[in-house]
């Protein structure tokens, strides 16, 4: 059955976590009192460019900036669709530096970049589904930034509205499997949503693959898929089963250092569709 599923070679975007630390409390996750272990964030983040590699994907690197510890979570520095960037504004005032490094590295590739107008903090709440752009708020990006996005993608872009803090960005609670014109699928945590909400996804992907509350506190929601290959927190065996059943191929890469700043996989990937 992994054989029926195709995987599509991607360019990622990602920071070494050379400064990487918890140092302000900006979601439910984070903890300045908690010392966190650098040397090991190092080797997890050195996994996931490995496996990366290993399964044919490109990765390009930003140059980390000194006083940004959360610049290792390249996903939320911008989305990029058909080779167009919409960058970031960050809600929270410590992070909103690390725009400029980003869009830095994006122009010095050749790309011209959006700033938006509205709070808008990139894949984190901003994904891509191969058809429409899925758009998180509630905690972070304003609903004044997806009328932005679609203005600029010129794509369709709906709005989910997330419920629970300890899921403050879409990538937290969802993620796509396959964004292919004929396999578009997506796995979500259902409880993440409002009502109305969950009724939208469950009428858009009626065969979505639910996960469990353990699965996306491990966050396990915050995984990259290839379309065959998913790179998943191997602490969300529950999920990974599921997807296995359905033919797609779980890559663990334990990245639960980052968890301590609210991070995981999809936090540390920005992807590049050009």
């Amino acid at each position: 059955m992994p054989d029926s599923r195709v995987p599509r070679r991607r360019r990622f975007l990602v920071c070494e976590p050379r400064h990487f630390a918890v140092q302000y409390a900006i979601n439910p996750w984070m903890r300045p009192d908690a010392p966190v272990d650098v040397d090991l964030a190092q080797e997890q983040w050195q996994a996931l460019i490995g496996a990366y590699r290993t399964h044919g994907h490109t990765v390009d690197a930003v140059d980390p900036a000194p006083g940004l510890p959360d610049m290792v979570f390249a996903a939320n520095s911008a989305v990029v669709v058909d080779g167009r960037v919409f960058g970031a504004l960050f809600h929270a005032p410590e992070r909103r530096p690390e725009s400029t490094h980003y869009d830095t590295w994006f122009k010095s590739a050749g790309f011209d970049v959006h700033r938006p107008e509205s709070v808008c903090e990139g894949e984190g709440d901003l994904v891509w589904t191969g058809r429409y752009v899925l758009a998180g708020t509630g905690f972070r990006t304003t609903r004044e930034a997806h009328r932005e996005v679609q203005e600029f993608f010129g794509h369709p872009v709906i709005s989910l509205t997330l419920v629970d803090p300890r899921f403050y960005h879409l990538d937290t609670a969802l993620f796509v499997l396959d964004d292919s014109a004929d396999g578009n699928n997506v796995a979500y945590y259902p409880e993440a949503f409002s009502p109305g909400s969950r009724e939208v996804l469950a009428r858009l992907y009626p065969d979505a693959v639910l996960a469990t509350l353990d699965d996306a506190l491990a966050f396990g929601l915050n995984s990259v898929s290839d379309g065959r290959n998913v790179f998943i927190a191997p602490q969300a065996e529950a999920l990974a089963s599921a997807l296995g059943d359905r033919g797609y191929v779980p890559v663990p890469v334990d990245l639960s250092e980052f968890r301590k700043a609210g991070g995981g996989i999809k936090c540390c990937t920005q992807e590049i569709r050009s």
